[in-house]
């Protein structure tokens, strides 16, 4: 099976950025509120890396998607496909590596979860799908993907202690969907890049869970589950 590594030339071993894991494309992914951006920017600062946010105060069809889910959520599906691609790629044309909230990979996650709830129709995801698909030719796969694990009560805490104010409509029927999609996606995508699973229901120590990356990263693991951390 085929690695990044082998795709890029970035080994495991550090570069010029003085990471321990070279020139290393890490994604942080999981559900609303599992805690990406606090990981990432850790994880980045830990490992020497360049940290790329998920699309958030300047996401011109957020507070519209929220307040009219279903008039816009081809719209917004569009956009943050289009805004993480130019990031994806600005990760690999940088030659730097870096740790990515969010990857482009889930974005069809919550596409599918829309249109399983009627909240997009099934021509515009059709639509959607393919466009990804022609994407997905020109994009060089990240090294490892952490899979932070949240149930979705307990994403929903998250959620309601962060007070965003659009996000007061997600329900928990929207995270139990989106956490059911991931496990599909999980299965679908560690056939294809190596995924790191972390219980992540409590915030672990960072500097440890930098390790086991380090570690499953060299060791090339697919869809190892990290119980705990030692």
């Amino acid at each position: 099976m085929t690695t990044q590594a082998d795709v890029t030339g970035q080994g495991s071993a550090a570069g010029s950025n003085g990471s321990p894991l070279g020139k290393a494309f890490i994604g942080i992914a999981g559900i609303i509120g599992a805690g990406k951006t606090t990981l990432a920017t850790a994880l980045a600062q830990h490992l020497g890396l360049d940290v790329h946010y998920e699309p958030v105060t300047d996401n011109e069809y957020l507070a519209d998607f929220y307040r009219e889910t279903k008039r816009y959520s081809f719209a917004m599906q569009v956009y943050l496909l289009n805004r993480r691609f130019q990031q994806h790629q600005e990760i690999i044309w940088r030659g730097r590596g870096g740790v990515q909230d969010r990857t482009i990979y889930e974005d069809a996650i919550f596409a599918r979860t829309l249109r399983d709830m009627d909240l997009m129709d099934s021509r515009d995801y059709e639509t959607y799908v393919t466009l990804f698909r022609n994407l997905s030719n020109f994009m060089c796969r990240p090294n490892v993907i952490i899979y932070l694990d949240v149930t979705p009560q307990k994403s929903m805490e998250r959620i309601k202690a962060r007070d965003r104010g659009v996000e007061s409509g997600i329900t928990l029927e929207y995270l139990t969907r989106l956490y059911g999609n991931y496990e599909e996606f999980l299965h679908e995508i560690s056939r294809l890049i190596p995924v790191l699973r972390v219980r992540w229901d409590e915030f672990w120590e960072v500097e440890r869970l930098a390790e086991a990356v380090a570690r499953e990263y060299q060791r090339g693991s697919f869809l190892l589950e990290v119980a705990r951390l030692a």
